[in-house]
């Protein structure tokens, strides 16, 4: 079972059943990355790693399965999806569309306090990115996106936008681990620019270009090659 050395779980939430903190933890590590491309993920790994019965970890995968986070081999193995360029494009394309219209949506309801939250977040960003800390980075630069996009209370994008990081993750994780965060762009600072200005158009644009650059950063060379070696 691969996993990063520093998988940290998750904190269970009060009133959390153990199956759904289970499920919770999984799903937050391939979206972060924490698993490689091509790698299977067992039941008796994972309840090892989460300290577990086999029971919640075997409901867990099997969502994850049904989710397309995780694939059902032919010998029943699950394996965490490889990425080829076009899959690559196409989920670039779905995150802009999506991220973009989760953004403007929830620009209204963004408040001086949850302002300054996402300006702290940036922060820990431009942090990692500094350092080179690409599990860091990858966590915080979720949680910027994910805590303005939840502004917007919306039952339909949210889902969408997960399922669409849970299977971009990965990938991510594993390029940025071969030539490091630093070589990677952000937006944030236009996005926290626009959202202070209630500038809906910028936003939208801060957001593309968030997306577009944090793959642009990569060569199609760099991008290519992984996708035909994530294993």
């Amino acid at each position: 079972m691969s996993r990063a050395p520093a998988f940290i779980a998750p904190d269970r939430k009060v009133g959390e059943t153990l199956q759904e903190w289970v499920y919770r933890a999984l799903r937050q590590a391939i979206m972060t990355g924490q698993f490689k491309p091509g790698h299977s993920i067992t039941i008796r790994g994972a309840a090892a790693l989460l300290d577990v019965s086999l029971m919640p970890v075997r409901e867990a995968l099997r969502r994850l399965v049904a989710e397309r986070a995780l694939e059902l081999q032919a010998n029943r193995r699950v394996t965490v999806p490889r990425m080829t360029p076009d899959k690559l494009e196409e989920l670039a394309g779905a995150r802009i569309a999506l991220e973009t219209l989760a953004a403007v949506r929830a620009l209204p309801r963004v408040d001086a306090a949850l302002l300054e939250t996402l300006r702290a977040l940036d922060q820990e960003v431009d942090e990692a990115l500094a350092s080179g800390d690409v599990s860091t980075y990858l966590q915080k630069n979720q949680m910027f996106h994910l805590t303005l996009y939840r502004a917007g209370d919306s039952q339909v994008l949210i889902p969408l936008i997960e399922s669409l990081w849970l299977q971009f993750g990965p990938f991510m994780r594993m390029v940025l681990g071969k030539i490091g965060a630093s070589y990677v762009l952000d937006r944030h600072a236009e996005a926290l620019h626009a959202i202070e200005n209630r500038d809906a158009l910028a936003l939208r644009l801060a957001i593309e270009g968030d997306i577009r650059d944090g793959m642009g950063s990569l060569t199609q060379e760099e991008l290519l090659m992984a996708a035909r070696t994530d294993s």
